[in-house]
This record gives C-alpha cells, structure tokens and sequence, in this order.
C-alpha cells in the first residue's frame, strides 16, 4: 500500500517559519529603514554592521518574498516600505518576541504552562514599546469599525478596560464629539498611553487611570465599557470576575462591548482564532481563545443581558451585552 502523499498546504505549513524569520530578521536588523533609496548588499552591510556575503542572501531572500526589489546589484525599498519602518516597525518587532516565545510551544504542550511568563508591567521598556505599538497597528483600521459597529447611540462616559495606545478612545471620542473617555492600564504603561492621546489633540477628552484589570475596582456610573483584546490573556474565572468588575462600573442599561479571536462551538475554527488560542498558552498563565458560547455565559452570570454577535472582518469579532 503506497503512502499518501502529505498534502502542500501542510508541507507548506512545516516549512512555514522560513519565510517568517527572514522577515523577522530584516525588521531586527532594520533593513528596511536603512536601506534608503536603494543600496548594494555591501553598503547595507556597512549600515547595519553585518557580514556582507550572508547579508546578500537575505536580501535575496527578501526580493523572492516581495518584501524588496532588485535590479542588477542594487537593493531597492518596495512600494510598501513605509509600513516597515518607523512606529509600524516598532509594532512589527513584538513578533519577534512572539517568535521566542512559540519556540517553547512544545514544552508547554506537555507542562500547560508558557517556558516564560512575564507580566506586561514587569517586561522591560523595549518589550512594553514593541507590544503597545503592534496593538496600535492593529487598531488603526478596526478602532473605527468598532466605533461604527457600536451604533449611534450617544456615549457619554466610556471605560476602555486595558486600553494601550488609546487608539479606540480615540475612535469614538472622534465618533461621539460628547464622549468623555477613561483608559484604564498598569501604571508602567500609561506614559505611553498618553504620548499617543496628545499625538491625537485628545487630552482634554480622555483621561488615564492607573490599575490592574485583574484586581482592582473600575469605577462606577460609566454608559459603555470596552474590553478589546483583553479576555484572552485570562483564564474562565478571571474573565467572570473581570466582567462582574465591569458590570459595577456601568449604570443599568449600560453597554459592554468585547472585541476578541471567538472561536466557533467546536473550538476548531476559524484557524486565526485556533492559532492565537495556542499564541495565548505559551505567553500567559491560563488564557486562551474562547467561544461565543463560553462568552455569552460568563456575560449572563455577570449581569448582563441581550447578548448579541457582531461579525467584523477577519480576524476578531464583537459581542454586544446590556447591563441589567
């Protein structure tokens, strides 16, 4: 009996962290900031302070992915090259500490547990800088779909639980032109938080207070509480204590509105969701993907009511409750 044959798109799959670490590397090494208008691989080289000859087959590697052009001799940026460098590459650097971390995914597969664990507020300032700008990123198209997605309805007081960048404060305070936003964060994150509220001329209209999302109370009276990537970094009975938390801090008939990786009722799809379920068990003490069903019962034991799905394009989506 002849074997079958394994199909391409898992054999495309084992060899999947080839191009990923070429990618990785350019970033870490900052090809695509300094390579300017174009240069050789040993002018580039000389920039970043690394060995010609391995340089070249890197940059190489780089073109045959798309990531760079190449005409004769001479290395040149791709039309996309903004989106490599500055703040974007920043944010694009907290893959690089994702990468670290996945390497132990066997370990944790067989202990449960991630190899590392270090809570954001104990990481160093380089790690905090990273992780904040690669949210930011992410926000800087969905902050306003969310906005959008949460209706029209007049917000007047909103609470953005583990808020980072502030990015969708900003969106619906620029939504609702009444809204009064608070960004609740670790202490050692909230210098950054503010940097980027002054960076949108919203200091007058978001504010920052200092805690931790896993203990401390939240305040009171808020219309709307945002939790938006946060519920995967918890384990059941946190996200149930946290969403109790938040039910407190909403006046009746408030809203919650969580943006997360939802799994569907077999926790096999869709994949984004299934991989970043296992992102959460080598970075974090119990958190995971979870799936419309767990969210809607953990809501309802909460104090909520009238929960509701909403589809956002891939890779998260919102559900909708009402604090009763």
């Amino acid at each position: 009996m002849s074997a079958i044959e394994l199909p391409e798109k898992l054999a495309a799959a084992i060899r999947g962290f080839q191009p990923s670490r070429v990618l990785l590397t350019a970033l870490e090494l900052d090809v695509f900031g300094q390579i300017g208008e174009g240069a050789t691989a040993a002018e580039l080289a000389l920039r970043i302070q690394t060995e010609p000859r391995a340089t070249e087959m890197l940059l190489n590697a780089a073109v045959s992915l798309g990531a760079l052009e190449k005409r004769q001799d001479r290395f040149l940026p791709a039309p996309f090259n903004e989106s490599f460098t500055g703040a974007r590459r920043t944010g694009l650097l907290h893959s690089v500490n994702l990468w670290t971390a996945w390497g132990h995914l066997t370990e944790s597969v067989r202990t449960g547990r991630p190899a590392v664990l270090a809570e954001i507020g104990d990481r160093d300032e380089t790690w905090q800088k990273a992780f904040i700008a690669a949210m930011e990123n992410s926000a800087i198209e969905r902050a306003p779909q969310v906005a959008e997605a949460a209706g029209p309805e007049p917000v007047g007081r909103m609470l953005d639980v583990g808020g980072g960048s502030a990015a969708y404060s900003i969106a619906f305070a620029r939504k609702h032109p009444r809204l009064h936003a608070t960004v609740f964060d670790l202490p050692e994150i909230l210098p950054l938080t503010a940097r980027y509220i002054e960076a949108a001329g919203m200091r007058e209209r978001i504010g920052t207070v200092a805690g931790d999302l896993r203990r401390d109370t939240l305040g009171e009276g808020f219309d709307l509480v945002l939790l938006s990537a946060i519920c995967h970094m918890l384990n059941e009975a946190d996200n149930i204590d946290l969403l109790k938390r938040c039910r407190g801090a909403l006046r009746r008939g408030g809203r919650i509105i969580i943006q997360e990786f939802i799994l569907d009722a077999a926790k096999t799809g869709p994949a984004s969701a299934a991989l970043f379920s296992l992102n959460m068990l080598v970075g974090t003490q119990g958190g995971a993907a979870y799936s419309e069903n767990e969210y809607t019962a953990w809501l309802r034991v909460a104090g909520f009511s009238d929960v509701v799905l909403h589809p956002l394009p891939p890779p998260t989506a919102l559900l909708f409750a009402t604090a009763v």
